[in-house]
């Protein structure tokens, strides 16, 4: 290691012990002990400008273990990106500032993923590698290799404890990624101290049986050893590569290195002023880089601006020579989906009820397979249950290390690395993803959902089977309380159609989405063609069926429960009753729409209202007020054909027009 290496590495523990000593949090130990790893990568071997973070082909870079960020941001820093100062980094962990304590997709530049989560950056670095090998196989002509980056991503020993690596890294050994190379920074220790009281297996031989080649580096202090090792995970591209890097956490710090304490606090006054004398740092003041380091960097990140360069005159022939892959280029990259969504409102049959009984997801399905002609960037699949859940693009081709040109991704079993890779494919960029389940199943989902909508990343969900019209196969598949848990994310969409026509409404929705994702929730069993639904489903919630004057009583339901309340409103007409049926696919949707809209559908002034809805009642409350009642699920449901428990569970005309009476 040449003394300017040295000294480079020692900038970016430094400046990482200085931003968490300061802000009195954060977690110094992975950056003491992987800066050198991290340092002979981003110098030496990835592809990437800091002019330009949003080059398309720069290789990809994860951090899993966000609890590291200080590591990242001290890298982004010297590298220059996007002006991320020194006072930023001196504003680590406080309110409002380019330094969140866990790296933020988004809101810092250079972030390629928002991590924190452990494991869920190997699950999305396993989607951005899976975008890569198939736009590569779209895009690349002889001579023209216009996709080709490696994707890396860095875990520690939680990343690899947590069930996702596992489900996420066994699917990317099995689709042969060849340019997805993962380093494990090996240190041996957690939070409650050595891994060994619980962590006693041959992590190695776990990656070799996936599928992976797998290399060791013994000490991560060997810069040397780094790059060679990076070198030669790069050279086997029949498969994903796991570097294991032997290192020391809190490395440098005396009183600190290999223990738990350099984990998750910071050094102390006292240990850093250590720190700078173990590693000869000569300047006392803090956030302090020595100006030759500075131009090192900044010289690095010159020569890396020329590699896109050279990309662009490549990129420009290319499109001389093929002005049609150009074209499709720029609607991959470009408004694509937007557009799509716009082709698919024009189809006017789409708006128009067949007439006929179908279950949502299989009217999805029909919809899905239209949507797929227009939009040759989407890619999704299902957690095994692609059949039943009618999410298989007929035609489209089957991903696999063979035909990576396919768009119908295979998961197997796999639902929460299925949700982490649908974010991947499109922080990726170019693409438009989709991932499905039983709606009850999206229990193993949430965490990445979260994240989605945290990323503001529109990834599609499509959940089928959405409620006790699940039937014979018991409360353990009936999903009750799931609807709620998804509609309390903050910044998620939830759809709940009635019919084919809603369902259409809300595919659109989801794919001109720009920065949320949406949930296609879908059902099993047949549903009448409502009279009077429309593409107003867009809008969240509209007026299905209403009277003259203004209502005594509203009907409010979704999915399966709009048909029983307009035939209850059928009923309570012959009584001279004079209600209103509002559909209400999306709550969230229908916040978004102006005041006006709202008190146009649910008039203030009309305070008997009945909510129907064959699950959890949670959320229901803002909409029926304290003068109104619920017809929903409060407890678990049970096992029996799907038209005895809807009449077992109170979901009937007789019920609903009980409830209006009584109010």
């Amino acid at each position: 290691m040449s003394q300017l290496d040295k000294l480079s590495v020692n900038a970016i523990r430094v400046l990482s012990a200085d931003a968490i000593q300061k802000a009195n949090s954060g977690h110094p130990g992975m950056p003491l002990g992987c800066a050198p790893l991290a340092y002979e990568l981003w110098m030496n071997h990835l592809s990437h400008n800091p002019a330009d973070p949003e080059w398309e082909n720069r290789d990809r870079f994860v951090l899993s273990g966000g609890h590291a960020s200080m590591l990242l941001y001290s890298l982004l820093h010297l590298f220059g990106y996007g002006g991320l100062s020194r006072e930023d980094l001196m504003e680590f962990r406080q309110l409002g500032s380019k330094t969140p304590g866990h790296p933020e997709y988004g809101h810092t530049i250079g972030v390629e993923a928002t991590t924190g989560p452990l494991g869920a950056g190997l699950g999305m670095a396993v989607g951005m590698a899976i975008a890569e090998s198939h736009l590569a196989q779209v895009f690349n002509r002889e001579n023209y290799p216009v996709v080709d980056h490696y994707t890396y991503v860095l875990g520690g020993d939680g990343c690899m404890m947590e069930g996702i690596s596992s489900e996420a890294l066994s699917l990317a050994g099995t689709l042969g990624l060849g340019k997805l190379i993962v380093f494990y920074d090996s240190n041996q220790i957690s939070i409650e101290g050595d891994t060994d009281m619980v962590f006693g297996e041959d992590v190695t031989k776990r990656m070799e049986a996936f599928g992976f080649q797998t290399l060791l580096v013994e000490d991560g202090n060997d810069l040397e050893a780094i790059g060679k090792a990076i070198e030669e995970a790069k050279a086997d591209q029949s498969r994903p590569s796991f570097i294991t890097v032997r290192t020391k956490i809190g490395y440098g710090c005396p009183a600190k290195q290999g223990k738990a304490s350099s984990h998750g606090e910071p050094l102390g006054e006292e240990n850093v002023i250590a720190l700078r004398e173990t590693l000869g740092w000569q300047y006392p003041e803090a956030f302090y880089v020595p100006e030759e380091v500075y131009r090192h960097f900044e010289q690095a990140a010159e020569e890396k601006a020329e590699t896109e360069a050279a990309w662009k005159v490549m990129f420009a022939a290319y499109c001389g020579e093929y002005p049609e892959l150009e074209a499709l280029w720029r609607q991959y990259h470009g408004e694509g989906a937007k557009k799509a969504a716009e082709t698919l409102k024009a189809e006017a049959d789409l708006w128009i009820s067949s007439g006929k009984a179908e279950a949502t997801r299989s009217a999805s399905g029909r919809i899905l397979n239209r949507l797929k002609e227009v939009l040759p960037n989407l890619m999704g699949g299902s957690a095994d249950l692609g059949p039943s859940n009618k999410t298989i693009m007929s035609g489209a081709g089957d991903y696999s290390a063979r035909e990576p040109g396919g768009r119908n991704l295979h998961f197997g079993v796999r639902e929460l690395a299925m949700t982490a890779i649908g974010n991947g494919l499109m922080l990726h960029g170019g693409m438009r993803a989709y991932v499905a389940t039983f709606f009850v199943f999206s229990d193993y989902t949430k965490p990445m959902a979260r994240l989605s909508a945290l990323m503001r990343v529109p990834l599609t969900f499509v959940f089928t089977h959405d409620s006790i019209g699940v039937g014979e196969d018991g409360p353990t598949h009936e999903p009750v309380e799931q609807l709620a848990m998804f509609r309390s994310i903050p910044n998620f969409h939830v759809f709940r159609p009635c019919d084919a026509v809603e369902t259409a409404a809300a595919w659109c929705s989801a794919v001109e989405s720009e920065k949320t994702p949406t949930a296609l929730v879908l059902s099993r069993q047949n549903l009448p063609a409502v009279e009077g639904t429309s593409r107003e489903a867009e809008k969240g919630a509209y007026v299905l069926g209403d009277c003259e004057g203004t209502p005594e009583l509203i009907l409010m339901a979704s999915g399966s429960e709009v048909a029983l309340a307009v035939k209850a409103k059928a009923e309570l007409e012959k009584e001279g009753r004079k209600v209103r049926v509002v559909s209400m696919p999306s709550m969230e949707v229908f916040e978004e729409q102006t005041a006006e809209y709202k008190e146009s559908v649910l008039p203030g002034t009309v305070r008997k209202r009945v909510a129907i809805e064959a699950l959890s009642g949670f959320g229901w409350h803002r909409y029926v007020g304290l003068d109104g009642t619920l017809i929903t699920m409060d407890g678990f449901g049970a096992s029996a054909p799907s038209g005895k428990l809807f009449e077992h569970f109170g979901f009937t005309v007789d019920h609903v027009v009980a409830a209006a009476k009584a109010l």
